[in-house]
């Protein structure tokens, strides 16, 4: 099992960080929450920090527990980690993704997002309705 962690990270205006994938990874093309694989030892909030300050240049505080995805591409089990983030500091550079949005929730629909960020994206509108 591979274990993996995304940010849901919100900004001032209450918009969350999306990005896509780029051609040649895995998922390619399909929007995700940022983050990465959890190395040995390390936490899901460490991580988050790391992967995100290499992936993208930014600064995030990860503060809340969000939820956990058991998800299986074929013969691959990945666990996926999310808690929520702040957005501290930075200018988004891009390194493993080629593109990224500041969405509000009722718009992550309109995106196509990896199959073990769905469950998130689920989450997040029924937390946007009163229904969490």
């Amino acid at each position: 099992m591979l274990e993996v962690a995304a940010a849901i990270i919100s900004n001032e205006q209450n918009q969350l960080l999306i990005a896509r994938r780029k051609k040649g990874k895995s998922q390619e093309g399909l929007w995700e929450f940022p983050g990465g694989k959890i190395e040995q030892g390390e936490s899901a909030q460490s991580c988050l920090r790391r992967e995100l300050l290499e992936e993208m240049q930014i600064e995030i505080l990860p503060q809340e527990w969000f939820g956990v995805n058991d998800h299986y591409y074929g013969a691959t089990h990945i666990r996926l980690v999310a808690y929520k983030a702040t957005y501290v500091s930075g200018e988004i550079i891009l390194v493993d993704h080629d593109d990224y949005r500041w969405a509000h929730r009722e718009e992550l629909k309109g995106y196509s997002f990896a199959p073990a960020d769905i469950k998130f994206v689920e989450m997040l509108e029924k937390e946007m309705n009163g229904m969490a």
